[in-house]
């Protein structure tokens, strides 16, 4: 089983940082990426940046630059360096974890329960 727990949300005036951490358990299991998605109300999950075992990043093309992932899978955990925030980046903020068994190349997504991003104007 894996399991992912998110921390540093919260509320930020516009202009604002944050940086999200997740940490994740992983008995069992191997952790081949570890991200973050964004879900903006009325919106579905969609993905803003990952990082691989191997120091691969894949970032969404419009928060180039803004938005930093950087990962110590050492000690299972993955950073979201929030820059610059506007009130559009208002939402929940879910770290994903994609594993497989030790011995298995099934692929597998694990969740995290959120972390809520708030940003004023």
């Amino acid at each position: 089983q894996v399991q992912l727990v998110e921390s540093g949300g919260g509320l930020v005036q516009s202009g604002g940082s944050l940086r999200l951490s997740c940490v994740a358990s992983r008995t069992g299991f191997i952790i081949d990426t570890l991200g973050w998605y964004q879900q903006a109300p009325g919106k579905q999950r969609e993905l803003v940046a990952q990082i691989s075992s191997a120091s691969t990043t894949n970032r969404v093309p419009s928060m180039n630059g803004r938005f930093i992932v950087s990962g110590d899978f050492a000690k299972n955990t993955v950073y979201l360096q929030l820059n610059d925030l506007r009130p559009e980046h208002t939402a929940p903020y879910y770290c994903n974890a994609v594993a497989r068994r030790y011995g298995s190349s099934q692929l597998l997504h694990y969740w995290g329960q959120g972390t809520q991003v708030t940003v004023s104007s």
